[in-house]
């Protein structure tokens, strides 16, 4: 679920001004996965862009504080939202964690990165949701160590059926900055796709998984 319509707007612009997302029907992505998408979204090239990082910092602060309280923790999941998930902390002047896929093979072999002690409330952002699997794994770990996760957030969700159904599975809400209807709808009114592609986006986002087979 999306905070607000003008701010899923909003990111959306930014996002296709910097080709962090690139929606291309005529000549599909490939992802890791193996499925063949129109649309590409690499969040971390926010980093790059200071005035674009510090608009989503300040929203997902702001959003936070008002959607889940000021927690005590804000966790980012590795490796795409620690470099947000950190400025998010440091606006909010709070402790940050990250937490890996799964734990280190050597040393002290911690999933979880950072000072954490259990029972404080921990607020999770991420950078993109697909279909939600490495982002709950990470929720599940961070309450493995004692954590209360008040909730997810993150930049843009594609909105798969398969992902609202694993969140709702998990009891874990999801809030995020922009989502896949909102950045068609503005794709089309900036010319940035035509309203064929529109149509194709839309088709896809029905069987991502077998779409273009």
């Amino acid at each position: 679920m999306i905070f607000n319509t003008d701010t899923a707007k909003k990111t959306a612009e930014l996002l296709l001004q910097i080709n962090a997302i690139k929606l291309n029907p005529k000549n599909p992505f490939t992802w890791a996965s193996g499925w063949k998408s129109p649309i590409y979204c690499d969040n971390r090239i926010t980093l790059s862009f200071p005035q674009i990082r510090n608009y989503i910092r300040e929203e997902f602060a702001k959003h936070i504080e008002n959607e889940y309280g000021k927690p005590d923790v804000i966790a980012g999941v590795a490796t795409g939202a620690i470099g947000i998930g950190m400025l998010v902390a440091d606006v909010m002047g709070l402790p940050f964690v990250y937490v890996r896929p799964e734990p280190k093979k050597h040393g002290r072999q911690n999933q979880i990165e950072g000072h954490l002690q259990e029972g404080q409330n921990v607020v999770v952002v991420e950078d993109l949701i697909s279909t939600g699997k490495s982002s709950l794994m990470a929720v599940e770990a961070l309450k493995e160590a004692g954590a209360n996760v008040k909730g997810m957030v993150a930049i843009f969700t594609y909105g798969f059926d398969v992902s609202v159904e694993n969140f709702n599975n998990a009891g874990v809400k999801l809030n995020t900055l922009g989502n896949y209807d909102t950045l068609l709808e503005l794709a089309v009114s900036k010319q940035y796709i035509t309203e064929e592609e529109h149509d194709t986006l839309k088709e896809w986002r029905k069987t991502p998984d077998t779409w273009g087979q």
